[in-house]
């Protein structure tokens, strides 16, 4: 069953929310937890399709939360449902307007499954820091996506590892899940040390970094990335003393080739995966994710990500008055430079003072006062009150 709230607020939504658990019965029952996806609208279809997968692996309350026009008047739209097209669970797609959207977690909080955790995943633009998002201080893990980030994949990620606490994961790290799967197995019957390592991916990949990370992590030796065409990842090359080699080609981004020095290659499936797919995959683990940051550290820098606390204080900050301060002023003015200025003022001032002498002798010398009025300014006659207060003074002892 599905409703749909139109300029509506988050007291009606929980009771509608309330009204269709009823109706459904046996659906909205056994919840493992939260999930709260915030996106923007341009990335809402999408982001609704891949939450509804991972919901069908994990039975969760599922709420989406898309951001609109900070400018526009404040708004809420809401649609809530039961076993809809969201999947068999309980889910409620809000749609915020205005002001409201900088303030989601006023309606979400209400409606989070009691004692359950609370994942929650940025789909599309991120926080520079989570702690400047409520959504992200009250979840447990916190999920984010390099490739969505609009900038630099790799800054992204020494952005992400600056802000990292513990429970907070990449997509970018979960689509390297069957790469280091199968590099793993490839180890079970060796013994032998590694000397060099190369990652083989398209320019800038996140994905690649973090994998090259996490062998540099494990292996404790130096592995390289290099540019290919794609798509993803291309190949991964490992290389041993007396010049043999384990290498795993994936050129079309479905298959994948392990050769090795001295074993016939083995042709083994390693398809790019769905959005979807990653997103559940990260929900079947709400601890933190020790290999992550170990990866992440080897990529960046950054050391002691696993000593943080975990445990985020909301730091709250205005992107509208940000935005407002940061343009400027319609039809300011360059400022010009203090030299030509002084010079002006100069120039004027000189300009000022000779039309100054000019006038004073152009003018006329002031006529002299009549004597009528000397006289009365003089003598000035005193008005009634004037005497009267006069006279009293005088009488007083």
């Amino acid at each position: 069953m599905t409703t749909i709230l139109w300029d509506t607020n988050g007291t009606e939504i929980v009771k509608t929310l309330a009204a269709e658990r009823r109706a459904a019965g046996a659906l909205a029952s056994g919840l493992a937890l939260t999930l709260v996806v915030v996106t923007e609208e341009e990335f809402a279809e999408e982001a609704q399709r891949a939450a509804a997968t991972a919901a069908s692996a994990h039975p969760c309350r599922l709420l989406v939360v898309v951001r609109r026009r900070v400018e526009a008047d404040d708004r809420l739209d809401a649609e809530v449902q039961v076993g809809g097209r969201l999947g068999a669970n309980e889910a409620v797609m809000m749609r915020m307007y205005g002001r409201l959207a900088l303030h989601a977690e006023s309606v979400v909080l209400p409606l989070l499954a009691s004692d359950a955790p609370v994942v929650t995943w940025w789909h599309g633009a991120t926080p520079e820091k989570l702690a400047y998002d409520a959504l992200g201080v009250l979840a447990s893990r916190r999920v984010t996506d390099a490739t969505t980030e609009g900038e630099d994949a790799i800054a992204a990620l020494k952005r992400r590892a600056k802000d990292y606490a513990p429970g907070d994961s990449d997509l970018a790290w979960t689509r390297t899940t069957p790469w280091r799967a199968l590099l793993a197995s490839a180890f079970d019957d060796m013994n032998e040390d590694i000397t060099s390592g190369a990652v083989h991916a398209q320019h800038g990949n996140p994905s690649a970094a973090l994998l090259a990370g996490w062998l540099t992590s494990r292996l404790g030796v130096r592995v390289k990335r290099v540019d290919s065409a794609g798509p993803g990842i291309t190949a991964v090359e490992l290389r041993f003393p007396g010049n043999s080699r384990l290498r795993i080609d994936r050129p079309d981004g479905y298959l994948a080739t392990l050769s090795r020095t001295g074993i016939s290659d083995r042709q083994l499936p390693l398809k790019r995966r769905e959005l979807g797919d990653l997103l559940a995959e990260e929900l079947r683990r709400l601890d933190s994710d020790q290999p992550y940051a170990d990866s992440l550290s080897a990529v960046t820098g950054e050391k002691g990500l696993d000593e943080r606390p975990p445990m985020r204080t909301l730091i709250w900050r205005d992107p509208a008055r940000r935005a407002a301060a940061a343009k400027p002023a319609t039809g300011a003015k360059p400022a010009k430079s203090s030299k030509p200025a002084k010079a002006a003022k100069s120039t004027k001032a000189a300009k000022a003072s000779t039309s100054t002498k000019a006038a004073t002798k152009a003018a006329p010398k002031p006529a002299a006062k009549s004597p009528a009025k000397s006289a009365t300014k003089r003598t000035g006659t005193k008005s009634p009150a004037r005497k009267a207060a006069t006279g009293k003074k005088k009488s007083a002892p």
